[in-house]
């Protein structure tokens, strides 16, 4: 017992050694320190001469420190093994390289490669070497040699990428498409990367590339696959009615024939403002679809462009088809979303909430599901809002943040109680909702009310009467009630009588959002351009860079001037909302391509 109690203590005593030798090892080489690491290397190649990571981080060192000779001396020992990785050839070579002698390191190469011949399986082993290297040509003769001698490899995911880097395009997107046609990955997981090469611009050479490359794919073999790429190419150049084309086509050739496809297209483009291609997608929806609550979204969302083209004229018009559809649909628990948007346009559009507040109410007396109940409650509250029902409003807010705690639609709800709670004056209690919610799962309500919650908080300390603060509220109420020119009118009466105090940055910024409504947008970039200069410590300062940014890029035509505030936003305010918006708005309008 007490030899075997020995032998334990002995084993173990090696095996902390060895462990600490190999911890030594890697963190003086990753500090850079390789005076000591070769010691700790040496010592490890002795005892493991099998270990290729140990023999491969000794040459490292030797190379760190110039001692080439010594590693050409390990190397050409280490070849001459009968179980030495051919790997061992290309560091061989790459040692030549480093003493200035080409020839002796092109003779390696090869001989790494003629090792595939042997084993193909070594085809990724040293291709992937190459490439680390910088050796393209290798990595495409290891890769290629490899595939030849073993069809069932498959290196076009790393041949792409070596293609695109040597500029070789149409090359690189042949082996991209490759993949995607033998389904070695998800078709999203190659589009990414492809991405990477094209941009917004159809005029580009490597767009049009691409578009070459995959017109003659879909002649000489047709299938819908090219339609589907050449649909996702026209959509990553916002070229949406060439897509709806491609996307229609797919459609008619598809047995199943889903219009799940071409409701997505549609609702891009209506993202992107492309309402007149978003109208002919809705209306072939319209015209094609059997699934009636398909066809209900696609009217509503063609009544959606309307009202925003209409600029609030011919509202009898809109809500005529309001009333058809409903003759049509009926008020069933499946098509909620119709009474939703009719009671939405009755009330913000019309400024008629009693009949919206009804129509809701009836239909909260259907057999709803959980989340169907939820939003009918939510869009309940926000009308009663609009007309001045707070306590009712709350009573419904209140009930789908309980029923709902741990969703996006709950944590929703409890804002819209805070911001109640705000509206009627009820400053404490809507500060003690919104502590709750900085730390929300969704990033835009954590910002808002956290936004909000500085408002309430920093104003109640300055003024303990609350005065400007009161002020505010009704304000922003009146802004949610669509009455833009009494907003602005009380807006400006906190600019003109608390000139200095805390509020003045977030009264100048509200008018600033209302006065782009009311198209006043010299006097918005006045409101933004006085928060930055006056007040570029604040924490609205990046709302107001990013408001300057999108009016000077989507409105006033002023591409630098966007690209400045973007910037701004960029080195400035990296912890911003708006950081990850701007940072692709800048390089956008910088000319790069975007993944």
């Amino acid at each position: 017992m007490r030899y075997l109690f020995l032998f334990i203590a002995h084993f173990l005593l090696v095996s902390v050694s060895y462990g600490q030798e190999d911890f030594l090892a890697k963190q003086y080489f990753n500090d850079g320190d390789y005076e000591k690491a070769v010691v700790f290397f040496e010592k490890l190649v002795k005892k493991n001469p099998r270990r290729t990571d140990y023999a491969e981080g000794l040459v490292a060192c030797y190379q760190q420190l110039e001692r080439y000779q010594d590693a050409e001396n390990f190397l050409l020992k280490k070849i001459e093994e009968t179980y030495a990785f051919p790997t061992f050839f290309i560091e061989l070579g790459y040692n030549y390289t480093l003493k200035e002698e080409p020839e002796k390191a092109l003779a390696y190469y090869d001989r790494a490669i003629q090792k595939i011949d042997e084993n193909p399986n070594f085809g990724y082993s040293i291709g992937y070497r190459f490439q680390k290297y910088a050796l393209l040509d290798q990595a495409v003769q290891a890769y290629t040699r490899a595939m030849a001698l073993k069809p069932d490899l498959n290196y076009d995911f790393q041949l792409a990428r070596i293609y695109g880097e040597q500029g070789n395009i149409e090359k690189m997107f042949r082996s991209y498409l490759n993949i995607i046609v033998e389904g070695k990955t998800s078709q999203s997981n190659v589009l990414r990367n492809i991405d990477e090469f094209i941009s917004e611009e159809p005029t580009n050479e490597n767009n049009e590339i691409l578009k070459k490359v995959l017109l003659k794919n879909a002649q000489q073999n047709p299938d819908v696959l090219w339609n589907e790429l050449l649909s996702w190419l026209f959509v990553q150049q916002k070229q949406y009615r060439s897509a709806f084309g491609q996307e229609k086509a797919i459609y008619k050739r598809t047995d199943e024939a889903s219009l799940l496809r071409i409701e997505d297209l549609g609702q891009i483009a209506l993202e992107d403002r492309a309402n007149e291609t978003a109208t002919s997608i809705f209306e072939f929806i319209v015209e094609n679809s059997t699934d009636l609550v398909v066809r209900l979204n696609a009217h509503l969302h063609l009544i959606d462009i309307e009202l925003e083209e209409s600029n609030g004229k011919e509202l009898e018009k809109i809500e005529e088809k309001y009333l058809e559809l409903l003759a049509e649909y009926g008020n069933q628990a499946q098509t909620q979303q119709l009474q939703i948007a009719y009671a939405n346009f009755l009330t913000f559009k019309k400024n008629t909430p009693s009949p919206a507040i009804a129509l809701l109410k009836e239909s909260l007396q259907l057999p709803l599901g959980r989340m169907v109940e939820a939003y009918l409650k939510m869009t309940l509250g926000d009308i009663l809002v609009y007309d001045q029902k707070f306590n009712q409003a709350l009573i419904y807010f209140t009930q789908v943040q309980k029923r709902l705690k741990n969703d996006v639609l709950g944590q929703d709800a409890r804002f819209k109680v805070a911001q109640t709670s705000f509206y009627k004056g009820d400053f404490d209690w809507a500060l003690t909702q919104l502590k709750v919610l900085r730390g929300s799962t969704s990033q835009l309500i954590a910002n808002d009310a956290m936004q909000l919650s500085l408002l309430i908080s920093d104003n109640s300390l300055e003024d303990s009467t609350q005065t400007a603060l009161k002020k505010y509220a009704r304000a922003d109420l009146l802004g949610y009630q669509n009455k833009t020119e009494e907003a602005i009118a009380s807006l400006e009466d906190i600019l003109q009588n608390h000139k200095g105090e805390q509020i003045e940055d977030e009264a100048l910024l509200k008018q600033g959002e209302l006065l782009v409504e009311q198209k006043r947008y010299q006097d918005a970039e006045f409101n933004y351009k006085k928060i930055v200069e006056f007040y570029s410590d604040g924490i609205l300062a990046d709302d107001a860079h990013y408001a300057l940014g999108e009016l000077y890029r989507n409105i006033l035509n002023e591409p630098e001037k966007a690209k400045y505030h973007y910037e701004k936003i960029i080195y400035n305010y990296q912890d911003s909302y708006y950081f990850p918006k701007a940072r692709k708005h800048f390089r956008r309008l910088r000319g790069d391509a975007i993944n």
